[in-house]
């Protein structure tokens, strides 16, 4: 399955949920959207893991860079990761200290209200 997503606003958070395949076919477009969405001043961002069915080093890799990129404007990112099955690809990388994980939209945007 390809990566498909969709972009919600819960100010002043921007939330893109992502559904399918977090892969290298699919990573590039998502790293193009998060590129547009900060140069366009989104810069606190919840990316929506709950639909994604699989991650792979280069979905990682595109989570790590959303980050930085967030970062580097000054923002925040937020991770939407309630399946232990993709919290254990973050595990094996030792990204659980990165990155901490949310239950729902709701959790991760009252997390840093």
């Amino acid at each position: 399955m390809h990566l498909e997503f969709h972009c919600v606003q819960r100010n002043p958070w921007s939330v893109l949920v992502l559904f399918g395949d977090l892969d290298m076919a699919g990573a590039p477009r998502l790293r193009k959207e998060v590129a547009q969405m900060v140069a366009a001043g989104d810069t606190r961002l919840v990316l929506d893991l709950t639909a994604v069915d699989f991650i792979d080093s280069t979905g990682l890799g595109t989570v790590i860079a959303a980050l930085r990129r967030v970062r580097s404007h000054h923002g925040e990112l937020a991770l939407v990761c309630p399946e232990p099955r993709l919290q254990r690809v973050f595990e094996m990388c030792d990204l659980d200290r990165v990155f901490e994980f949310h239950e729902s939209v709701d959790a991760a945007v009252g997390a840093s209200a």
